[in-house]
């Protein structure tokens, strides 16, 4: 069978490589079209040859109201050749990972034209714009959730689900970062043997705009005081960017700030603690076990105030929310200060007891999610479904 995959964002790109995996684990005669990554170009080429990849996600993300408006025309020309290209190609099913600005045109068009429309990892419909609700149950033939607080939620609103654990904990648990040694993680980067925090400012253009000063401050402030003089800050190089996304962060902080690309799991599993701007890599340090702040903001003051205005969730941090109460702190928009972070980061590494504590709400949020085999089942699923038809 044929399957046409649309993932907008480094996360979709992780996940919808793996359910590939598992597409192509049930149905070996696969033939997958994608937008996408790295990742996904990589399991694309592992089983099939030619172009698999239309477009690649890391050319123009972008977070925030007011920024997504400045690139309204853009992404009109891309969901159009998206359309002409899904017309061309005829799958027998289109399947659509989070990325919902995107996804919900390609949605509506893919359910006219009589194609089989998957939407695997829900938009956030229960933070925020629930009027989205309408359009999941008029184009939409089976939302596949990943997080056990949506089961309730989207069966009192009456959309049609299946879930099947989470993905991330297949992601973590076969990275060959998890077998790593610490001494060997650093002697292979290229770094000695200081302890070190991790700092993951995000993907997108505007998150790393909001961050980076804030960061860079922050490292003057440890650097500066003579208990952290000794250590070491690690950035987490997103897929999406360059050495130069990070310049200002590195430039005069070149013996002991450092960037590395491809290498987010080894960082945060061997980091004393980490910095990080929300989003799935929350998550992921909480299933790795890395002690964690949250920070996140956004440039535009007038972003920041309608998603204020708008978001009904007690949390910003995929972790808290399913946990149902803070496993660590968020400090969002004004509170993300240089000094908050210090204040807090100085807690998760000396404070032992708090650092037990959250390792144990780590450990209830690694079973609220279920097993392993996420996404090899999502794909069962998925290739039953279609067999139905």
């Amino acid at each position: 069978m044929k399957y046409y995959i649309i993932a907008g964002e480094a996360s979709g790109d992780l996940h919808g490589s793996n359910l590939m995996r598992g597409i192509y684990a049930k149905d070996p005669e696969a033939d997958i079209r994608f937008w996408g990554g790295a990742l996904m170009d990589e399991v694309f080429h592992a089983h099939q040859d030619g172009l698999g990849m239309v477009q690649d996600y890391r050319d123009g993300a972008v977070m925030g109201f007011v920024e997504v408006a400045l690139k309204a025309r853009k992404l009109l020309a891309k969901v159009d050749r998206c359309k002409k290209d899904i017309f061309s190609w005829n799958p027998d099913a289109v399947i659509l990972i989070d990325y919902p600005g995107f996804n919900f045109k390609i949605a509506s068009f893919a359910k006219k034209a009589g194609y089989k429309v998957f939407y695997y990892i829900a938009p956030k419909v229960w933070a925020s714009r629930e009027n989205r609700l309408k359009k999941l149950r008029r184009d939409v033939d089976m939302l596949f959730i990943v997080f056990p607080f949506e089961i309730p939620y989207f069966e009192e609103k009456g959309i049609k689900t299946i879930y099947k654990g989470n993905p991330l904990i297949d992601a973590i648990d076969a990275s060959p970062a998890m077998q790593k040694t610490r001494d060997s993680f650093l002697q292979e980067a290229g770094l000695g043997e200081a302890p070190y925090i991790a700092l993951l400012p995000g993907s997108r253009s505007n998150e790393l705009k909001y961050m980076i000063p804030r960061l860079a401050a922050l490292a003057d402030r440890l650097h500066a005081d003579p208990v952290y003089r000794e250590f070491h800050l690690i950035v987490a190089g997103a897929p999406a960017r360059k050495e130069e996304d990070y310049r200002v962060l590195v430039e005069g902080r070149e013996t002991f700030v450092h960037v590395l690309f491809g290498q987010t799991y080894a960082i945060l599993r061997h980091a004393e603690a980490a910095v990080i701007n929300s989003g799935t890599a929350s998550l992921e340090a909480a299933l790795i076990g890395t002690p964690q702040v949250v920070g996140y903001g956004v440039v535009s003051k007038i972003s920041f105030l309608i998603g204020r205005t708008i978001i009904k969730t007690p949390f910003v941090s995929l972790g808290n929310l399913i946990l149902g109460r803070s496993a660590f702190r968020e400090l969002l928009q004004y509170y993300m200060t240089p000094e908050n972070l210090e204040t807090e980061l100085r807690r998760l590494i000396e404070d032992k007891a708090y650092r037990t504590r959250m390792q144990a709400d780590y450990a209830e949020i690694r079973t609220l999610l279920g097993g392993s085999g996420a996404s090899e089942a999502v794909a069962g699923s998925m290739i039953s479904l279609l067999k139905q038809a």
